[in-house]
């Protein structure tokens, strides 16, 4: 997706009162036309078609629209944290084993893609495990016959006395993890906090938001937003997570206010 519809979608995400339906009517009559100006607006029919935003049937005119769900995630960065860390846990751990012949390196460089996009942790190289069950894996080797001396799925408990704190441990860096959360709270503390009086203030609030969304997409694409009953001590995606709420808030607010006169 191209940077201007990224950013189209990002300011419809900050005009919402708590992240769940944000409507171009939110944002002022004033800052819709300076955004259409620098052609923020132009985007709207591209993210249409890709169903990301819908118009409102009914509104008094067409300016009204707002996210879809899916537009909505794509925004927040691919998933939403409030509902992956609410989810239930079954108690059981599934794990992939592979040993795919390196005459067959692509396929286990794009196995390992997979899974980590996924999520999933890895104890060793061809040892990965996640919490949840693996039903996007069975459907991709649907109808296909699996050779288990290169490929196995299990699940299970562990049995030797391992506690699922040490699992989390072993399978996931929290420590990088944490890092980029730690940078992600220090850019929020670092959004202009001025009246946007001038389009040099409403250019500043545009950079700290790129800023932002680099440094939030950075830490949630490394963590995967295990379910609450396993999130380790010293976690920082919920801290940086209900911070971000507050501050694009804030932010929203001064798009509201935006006024040049």
């Amino acid at each position: 997706m191209q940077p201007k519809t990224e950013e189209l979608l990002y300011l419809l995400l900050w005009s919402a009162e708590k992240l769940t339906s944000p409507t171009l009517r939110n944002l002022t009559d004033s800052y819709e036309s300076w955004a259409y100006r620098n052609g923020l607006l132009k985007q709207t029919k591209k993210l249409e078609r890709e169903k990301m935003i819908e118009r409102v049937q009914g509104g008094p005119d067409d300016r009204l629209v707002r996210l879809t769900k899916r537009g909505r995630l794509h925004a927040l960065g691919g998933c939403d944290p409030d509902e992956r860390w609410s989810r239930k846990w079954d108690g059981m751990w599934r794990l992939v084993f592979f040993d795919i012949p390196v005459a067959h390196d692509s396929q286990r460089v794009r196995l390992r893609r997979h899974l980590k996009d996924r999520g999933f942790g890895y104890l060793q190289n061809s040892v990965w495990i996640t919490p949840d069950r693996l039903e996007e894996e069975r459907q991709l080797l649907l109808g296909s016959r699996v050779d288990v001396g290169c490929l196995v799925m299990m699940e299970g408990r562990a049995c030797a006395g391992e506690s699922n704190a040490e699992i989390v441990s072993g399978a996931w860096n929290f420590d990088q993890i944490n890092k980029a959360y730690a940078r992600h709270l220090a850019v929020l503390e670092e959004r202009p906090g001025s009246t946007l009086g001038n389009e040099k203030a409403a250019r500043a609030l545009l950079r700290w938001g790129a800023a932002e969304r680099e440094a939030w997409l950075n830490a949630v694409r490394r963590d995967p937003l295990l379910p609450g009953t396993l999130l380790p001590l010293g976690y920082l995606g919920q801290r940086s997570w209900r911070r971000r709420i507050q501050v694009l808030a804030a932010a929203g607010k001064q798009l509201k206010d935006y006024d040049i006169s």
